[in-house]
């Protein structure tokens, strides 16, 4: 067992009875269910939306070298740098190198999954830049050092008596203060650093191809602040976040707010396709658009997992996996938790290391039935189970196991050996590691094999008494 995998069996074990936790994540998924039917109502066909975004989003990924290379020339011709990073670590020299040139000592970002996923923050503190989360739920996190909890509500698991507590702790605030006032002291907090910020970082949702624009969704009005105010704006995307036209907002738009939060439309969206302009009275000076691959192209290259690139990030798969709801998303150890994160992450960052991942799943499938663009997610996890097994990723134990399971499987007479109290006893002393986490296996006293005969043969009988 590998030592991320010893963990996640460490944190879930201590996490999965925690009852004030399970009432915490469970009240605020109950109030993103309640708040999604009224979302769908805007589609009048919903599964023919879903089926579109998923036929376009295949489109983009299928012809993914040609989409990106149309969105550089069409930003570049507006004044944009377009920077490729292979890994995380190049991405974070160049945003190091642009950070020297401009004197940056206060950088602002707003909520971006990818910087997450190269540890941005860390780095930049490292090489004394100050980099402050503006959107509320990051800020709230960074405050507690602590990673995102969920791919759109960063700190879900937290009430709001802890959040007032937390800013107690920080600030010397009233720890009685109302979720209302808990805001307005951050927006205080938060607006000084904009004003001293020399540059802005914010993510992406979307690219567009054929307009070579930026596409940014959000709630609270930060990410146009973060882009907007400070005279350079960085934008670290993923290559997979590419769609072919700007048509296909009026598409992805809707089903990323429904799905993500349960709204029609979010607030905010905004399209940025360059830094200002001549005849422009605001913007940034400068802007740089750094496209991440950062093992990307290890899905890409796999012609079974490649879908798992569709995803638009809204966090749907999360809030209807009984697993995350359960273990919650720190246990996973990974950025992307859930159900997505258990897809990719293995292909992202090692098969071996992460595969443990694709276990930590019920298959009920409920993923596959509520992601927007039809990821057959439940599907790519018994994908990566397999090729774990392929790659010789698997143990000789348990690959033993198997094998002696699959023999007794495919023999009949094997099978109906013993009662189900001397199945009992064998299975559960030879699957340890099974039962380990888990209910022993029960095994009914009679096959269904032998069932049948039997009532096979009373069946004849009392025809032939008759």
């Amino acid at each position: 067992m590998t030592d991320t995998a010893a963990t996640f069996i460490a944190k879930s074990t201590i996490k999965a009875p925690d009852l004030t936790h399970r009432r915490t994540i469970n009240f605020n998924i109950g109030r993103y269910n309640a708040a999604v039917p009224g979302g769908k109502q805007q589609f009048d066909q919903l599964m023919l939306a879903r089926e579109r975004a998923k036929n376009r989003k295949w489109l983009a990924i299928e012809s993914l070298d040609k989409s990106l290379e149309r969105f550089e020339q069409h930003i570049t011709a507006r004044g944009a740098k377009v920077i490729w990073a292979e890994t995380g670590e190049q991405a974070l020299k160049e945003i190091e190198a642009i950070c020297k040139a401009k004197g940056c000592k206060t950088l602002v970002k707003s909520k971006s999954m990818v910087t997450e996923e190269i540890h941005l923050n860390k780095y930049l503190e490292s090489i004394g830049i100050e980099s402050v989360e503006t959107d509320l739920g990051e800020y709230i996190q960074q405050l507690d050092e602590e990673p995102p909890y969920h791919i759109v509500t960063p700190a879900m698991h937290k009430n709001k008596e802890e959040i007032a507590r937390l800013f107690a702790d920080k600030f010397g605030t009233l720890p009685t203060l109302t979720p209302e006032q808990l805001t307005l002291f951050a927006r205080q907090q938060l607006r000084e650093k904009y004003t001293k910020a020399e540059i802005g970082v914010t993510g992406a949702n979307f690219i567009i191809s054929d307009i070579g624009g930026v596409a940014i969704t959000e709630n609270e009005g930060n990410a146009r602040l973060s882009c907007a105010w400070p005279k350079t704006h960085i934008v670290i995307v993923g290559i997979e976040k590419v769609i072919p036209s700007i048509n296909d907002l009026a598409l992805f738009w809707p089903l990323l707010s429904t799905f993500g939060t349960g709204q029609k439309v979010t607030t905010y969206n905004t399209i940025i396709a360059g830094p200002r302009q001549a005849d422009e009275t605001d913007g940034p000076e400068e802007m740089y658009v750094i496209l991440l691959d950062n093992g990307r192209t290890n899905l890409l290259a796999n012609a079974k997992t490649r879908e798992a690139l569709y995803c638009i990030r809204c966090g749907a798969c999360l809030n209807a996996c009984p697993v995350y709801k359960n273990i919650g998303g720190h246990t996973y150890g990974t950025t992307y938790s859930g159900p997505i994160g258990s897809v990719i992450t293995p292909h992202l960052k090692g098969m071996n290391e992460y595969k443990h991942l694709s276990y930590a799943s019920s298959l009920c499938g409920n993923c596959t039935e509520v992601c927007p663009v039809r990821i057959n997610l439940h599907e790519l996890l018994l994908e990566n189970r397999h090729e774990a097994v392929d790659e010789g990723d698997s143990t000789k134990a348990e690959s033993f196991s198997w094998k002696l399971w699959k023999i007794a499987s495919l023999n009949r007479r094997m099978m109906n050996l013993g009662n189900g109290k001397l199945k009992n006893a064998f299975i559960n002393r030879v699957f340890k590691s099974w039962t380990q986490h888990r209910a022993d296996l029960r095994f009914s006293d009679k096959t269904f094999n032998q069932m049948w005969k039997e009532k096979r043969l009373n069946h004849r009988g009392t025809k032939g008494t008759a």
